[in-house]
């Protein structure tokens, strides 16, 4: 584990009390991480993430609304290019107007349309919603099925949207490799695939199998609180200390707490040992 900076001291109206990397420190890890970690290092490493992982987000969960596992595929069909936030505020009318496959089976093209166009890609979403409804009427009785195989075989579900199904709503272990997972593992240096299969397989070797979807909400919370694209909040994280990528973003605490997002911000910000940082 690489040399920590310890104290407190103030930036502005920011006090901070943080245990960060040195520079030497985080460049020597990730140096390690570049030349090929040891198996029981990068295990340990992981394990540190995880536990930090977990007390940033004790309430972690899909943030897509939904009430039965057809709803969920819906949702989450609806959610390409789109926040869940948006897909939130459209499915309330949807799913009441359609409650089940055949509905959507038999869907009338242009309300369904309309229903759907604040996704964005709302035709293909259209495409997407009639097909999956009149497969799982025709091959499913009705009822949409509960493993992989089946639901990948389904219109407008991938692998990743069988996940978040199947982890969700049928309480059945699985690893979801969106955007935001793909990105913070390689940025951890739990691999480097991109491939989100392979890095889904990558993942759940190193991952105990009963926390595989827990452990997704948990990776996908971060990236959209903390581990941003573009600006990652790195002086404001408390996986600091077993990040490689250290310092790809803004390592000033102060600097770092304006990025933080979302309702836990203030709990987030009280791990990293900063207050003071205002709205």
């Amino acid at each position: 584990m690489p040399r920590l900076s310890e104290g407190t001291r103030t930036l502005g109206d920011v006090s901070t009390s943080v245990r960060r990397p040195t520079r030497r420190a985080a460049a020597g890890l990730a140096a390690r991480v570049a030349a090929g970690e040891n198996p029981i290092g990068r295990a340990r490493r992981v394990n540190r993430i995880l536990r930090a992982l977990a007390e940033a987000y004790p309430h972690a969960h899909c943030e897509l609304d939904f009430s039965t596992p057809l709803d969920l595929a819906v949702a989450t069909i609806l959610s390409a290019q789109c926040t869940d936030e948006r897909v939130n505020q459209v499915t309330p009318a949807l799913f009441a107007r359609y409650p089940t496959a055949a509905g959507y089976a038999g869907a009338d093209r242009t309300e369904l349309e309309e229903l759907i166009r604040p996704t964005g890609f709302y035709r293909n979403k259209a495409n997407s919603l009639t097909g999956l409804g009149a497969a799982v009427v025709e091959k499913h009785g009705g009822e949409l099925p509960a493993t992989l195989d089946e639901l990948v075989a389904l219109p407008g579900i991938g692998r990743k949207t069988a996940n978040v199904i199947l982890g969700n709503a049928f309480d059945v272990p699985g690893i979801t490799v969106d955007t935001h997972f793909g990105r913070l593992v390689r940025r951890w240096g739990w691999m480097t695939e991109e491939d989100p299969v392979k890095v889904e397989h990558a993942v759940g070797e190193l991952v105990p199998r009963r926390d595989w979807t827990i452990v997704s909400h948990h990776v996908i919370f971060h990236g959209r609180r903390v581990c941003h694209s573009r600006k990652p909040a790195c002086g404001a994280c408390t996986l600091a200390p077993d990040c490689p990528s250290y310092g790809l973003g803004p390592t000033d605490p102060g600097e770092a707490a304006a990025l933080v997002k979302g309702v836990e911000r203030e709990h987030l910000l009280a791990l990293a040992g900063i207050s003071g940082a205002g709205p």
